[in-house]
This record gives C-alpha cells, structure tokens and sequence, in this order.
C-alpha cells in the first residue's frame, strides 16, 4: 500500500512538494507498495491556469524500495505540453502497525522540461512521513516534515504536512490534509476514497485551495489508484 501525488493547490507549490501519497493525499505516508508489486496513481487536476494529468507508476522490486517515475501533462492554449517528470524512491525505517506508528524516507527530484532556465537536475526534495494508526486503522493521520532545494535559484525550503484518513466504511474514506512550506499560505484539500475492487482499485475526488486565496487557486482532482499482486521476480 501506499503520495502520491508541482503544486496541487498551485503548480508551484505542487512541483516542490514531494507529491507522493496514497490518493488523493499530498501528504506522505509510512507505507509502501507490496513487495514484488507495482501500483499505478493517476488524477485529473482541473484548475483555472491550466487542467493538468499526472501518472505515476511505481513498483517495489526489493521488498523495502519502492521506485516511482512519472509525470504531467497540461493543457495550455488548447493542446498538451509537457509539465513535470518526477522521480523517488521511498523506503521504511519502520513499518505501520495496526494502533501503532510506522516511519518512511522519502527522495526525489522533480524536473520541469519547459522552464525558461534548463537545469540538469530539476529541484530536489526529502521528506519523512510519520504515520500514526488509531481505532484499528480506521482513523490514520499523517505528519511530514522535509525540505526541498531550487537548483535553479538555489534555495532552499522547509516543507511539512498533515493529513488524515477517516474510515466511514470498509470501501469509503474521508481524507483531509493541509500542507505547505515555511514561507507562503499553506494550501489544503479533502475529500472521498473509495474502493471499487478492495485493494486492486480505487476512485477518489477532492477539493482544494490556498487557505486565504480565491477561487483563481482553488481546484478539484478525479484520481484512480491501480494495485497489482505480487509478480516481479
């Protein structure tokens, strides 16, 4: 199991925050993908500078990996362009017990092909999520705490957040999140996750905006979540 997924509250914020959760969260947890499996995260973004598509397949070959690579697509003046290819690789340094804490490390970099300064690497990022399980896991809450790294201005940000999971049902979640960096407006989202094949598939929607901004920040995903059995060698 496992943040998924630039800015989502804005393209920004969304390129620098390590957006690699379990769907819909920007939030990161203490979980990975199975062992020997792979998992495919995907979400329509829909904002008023530009509607945008992410896809980020990621597999964990070794049993305590998992590596992600993907990326986005944005519509600008009526046709596609490339956004962000993003890379990580996520392992446990303590896996996620049932009413106990798990503890994840997180890395990355995230590259923006059309930016008017070429940089070699993109902005780099690390993150550690904490995960904390109550009420056997029906209510999971997530605290981040990381730092991301401009290459192209060469600064440098703290980054952080905390989200929740609420089981309403064993197929339905409630999830909630506010996330941001230690300058700016940090930005929130909530919404539904839903599984249509438990474990194998899964729906989910949210809203979001910058706490204080207006509707020119606010935005709404569709996302589907695909899981795989275990079949790497």
């Amino acid at each position: 199991m496992k943040y998924g997924h630039a800015t989502l509250a804005a393209i920004v914020l969304a390129a620098s925050q390590p957006a690699m959760a379990a769907r819909p969260l920007i939030t990161d947890d203490a979980r990975i993908v199975d062992p020997k499996s792979c998992q495919l995260e995907s979400w329509m973004q829909l904002q008023s500078g530009g509607n945008e598509f992410w896809a980020l397949p990621g597999c964990n070959p070794t049993g305590n990996l998992e590596l992600t690579l993907g990326g986005s697509l944005q519509w600008v003046d009526g046709g596609l362009d490339a956004t962000n290819v993003q890379f990580q690789g996520k392992t446990l340094l303590k896996p996620l017990e049932t009413n106990g804490y798990g503890i994840a490390l997180a890395a990355g970099v995230v590259h923006h092909p059309n930016a008017e300064e070429r940089k070699l690497f993109g902005n780099l990022y690390v993150n550690v999520p904490v995960s904390f399980s109550f009420a056997d896991d029906r209510f999971v809450m997530h605290l981040n705490i990381g730092a991301n790294r401009d290459t192209g201005s060469g600064q440098s940000r703290l980054t952080w957040g905390v989200g929740t999971e609420t089981q309403l049902h064993p197929r339905v979640y409630v999830v909630a999140e506010t996330f941001g960096q230690n300058k700016g407006n940090p930005s929130f989202q909530a919404g539904l996750r839903f599984w249509v094949v438990k474990d194998r598939v899964q729906v989910d929607t949210t809203y979001g905006n910058v706490f204080g901004g207006g509707t020119g920040e606010r935005f709404f995903t569709i996302g589907l979540r695909l899981l795989s059995p275990a079949f790497l060698p």
